[in-house]
């Protein structure tokens, strides 16, 4: 039994009740969303406090048993952008502070901050509440930036800046990796000692093997089609262009599995990516399979799982990511994934699909070519994903949290 009595949980700069795949809401929403659920009920009270972005949000809302959100105004509601942020820092901090006050000393065990303007405000919170801090990144901008595609933005200076402070600050950091972990040491000089590797989960109640006649019914997919499909943001970090242009190949080979290749693309606009579902169509369209290829709107999660169910194929070509739930999401139901070899997405696909290296439509198009061409390799990744899946539970994740949580706070006892 934990002695952990309350958690509180910071994540600025997108809610976790937010929809996964609109605007700035991602896998870490689905991360501090899980988690909190998870120490909630094992009695572990958690607050979340994040940005009010709207005046309809309640200031205090209870999405489940023990789990509170509170809506921190900082700065105008709407408008504001993830690079307008850092000049709300203060104002988030003194809204955080300011409800803690109204707490007796020592209300919270713990802060676990999540991405580094989170971060930045941790570390004042921390000092104020005198409490451990517990911090993870889930990107990186050193890393962002070594891994940029031609069409995209560096990260600016005053990120990595405010990124080196918070690795600084943090009694703990909790990398998705041990890759992860190796880039904090070797690009932010952080601490090894400090560094603690907890893998990200999956919902493995809801991200389950199905039948896939019957999903593809549920999301109105043909039973012929080869279906490959994209879930994610619409940016040029995660390339979705390699995917069109990859199926523009194969469909253009004309042979006996080309009429049958359908791609479905699910997600929403965010950061860099402000018209990229406009130049995503054209693409298609000026590559000829634009009426093969369907664009969604971002999905409840109970219909994300039909999709990967009813798909023959997860296509994750990104050119980085921290860890990648969609890969390991998919994994659970089943589905291979073709991923970039980058970041994370090797232990998220591990022998459940395909490892691509590079961002070449070509390479592309070939690994995804030899899968569908043979069935029976799928059918084997499949059943080695569901298998992989199993030990990426978030019951498995937040007991290492707990344990990250609970030796955080024994070291700052014994060192006070």
């Amino acid at each position: 039994m934990s002695g952990l009595r309350r958690v509180a949980l910071i994540s600025m700069h997108t809610s976790p009740i937010a929809q996964p795949g609109t605007g700035d809401a991602g896998g870490m929403n689905v991360y501090v969303a899980e988690t909190a659920q998870r120490l909630a009920a094992r009695g572990i009270e958690v607050e979340i406090f994040t940005r009010a972005t709207t005046s309809a949000q309640e200031p205090v809302f209870h999405p489940s048993p023990g789990v509170l959100v509170r809506h921190v105004p900082a700065g105008p509601f709407e408008g504001l952008s993830k690079a307008d942020l850092p000049g709300q820092l203060c104002a988030f901090a003194a809204g955080v502070m300011r409800e803690g006050a109204r707490s007796p000393e020592g209300w919270f065990d713990v802060i676990h901050s999540h991405y580094w303007l989170s971060g930045q405000v941790g570390w004042l919170v921390s000092d104020r509440w005198r409490v451990p801090l517990v911090h993870t990144m889930h990107t990186m901008a050193k890393v962002k930036n070594a891994y940029l595609s031609a069409d995209d933005i560096a990260e600016p200076p005053g990120r990595l800046i405010g990124e080196e402070q918070v690795v600084g600050a943090a009694d703990v950091l909790v990398a998705n990796t041990e890759q992860e972990r190796q880039e904090l040491i070797s690009l932010y000089a952080a601490d090894p000692a400090r560094v603690r590797v907890v893998s990200p989960g999956v919902d493995l109640d809801l991200f389950s093997p199905g039948d896939r006649a019957t999903a593809r019914r549920n999301v109105a997919v043909a039973q012929e089609d080869l279906l490959l499909l994209f879930v994610g943001r619409i940016q040029p970090l995660k390339a979705p262009d390699v995917l069109v242009r990859a199926a523009a190949r194969l469909i253009g080979r004309g042979d006996g599995l080309s009429g049958r290749i359908r791609v479905a693309i699910l997600g929403g606009e965010s950061g860099t990516g402000a018209g990229q579902t406009e130049r995503l169509r054209q693409l298609a369209d000026d590559l000829g399979i634009g009426h093969r290829v369907i664009f969604g709107e971002p999905v409840a999660r109970d219909v994300l799982a039909q999709w990967f169910r009813a798909a023959d194929l997860v296509i994750v070509p990104s050119y980085n990511e921290s860890f990648g739930l969609v890969a390991i999401e998919a994994a659970a139901c089943g589905t291979p994934v073709v991923a970039a070899a980058v970041g994370g997405l090797p232990d998220a696909v591990g022998p459940g699909g395909v490892l691509v290296e590079g961002h070449d439509p070509h390479t592309w198009a070939d690994a995804i070519g030899a899968l569908l061409a043979d069935p029976d390799a799928r059918d084997a990744l499949g059943r080695k994903a569901i298998e992989h899946a199993r030990g990426f539970s978030w019951e498995r994740t937040v007991d290492h949290l707990v344990e990250v949580y609970e030796q955080a706070r024994e070291d700052q006892e014994t060192d006070s």
